[in-house]
């Protein structure tokens, strides 16, 4: 069974794609440590307090989208990165009449 897996070609294992896999974990990692300079907390800690939620409600009017307000340090967290708040309602459908 061994040589019949070896005759066909194994792509993932060219030198380009794992060196580019490599580039790209090296990559994620500075990312991550640079998030943690600036916010001043661990990668896992913000990624937990950062998580929000989206819901999509349905009436008579049309149908919503909309993202869970934001905790004090969820706005404190976002305003240590500079980055703008999301907005409240993401997508707005009115009922067909």
């Amino acid at each position: 069974m061994k040589q019949i897996s070896d005759l066909r070609p194994v792509y993932h294992r060219l030198e380009e794609r794992i060196r580019a896999h490599v580039v790209l974990c090296w990559l994620a990692l500075l990312l991550i440590r640079i998030f943690e300079t600036q916010a001043g907390t661990t990668w896992s800690e913000a990624r937990r307090e950062l998580r929000l939620h989206v819901g999509t409600f349905t009436g008579p009017t049309g149908t919503f989208q909309q993202v869970t307000g934001l905790t004090k340090p969820q706005r404190d967290l976002l305003a240590k990165l500079r980055i703008p708040h999301p907005k409240q309602v993401l997508d707005l459908q009115p009922a067909p009449r």
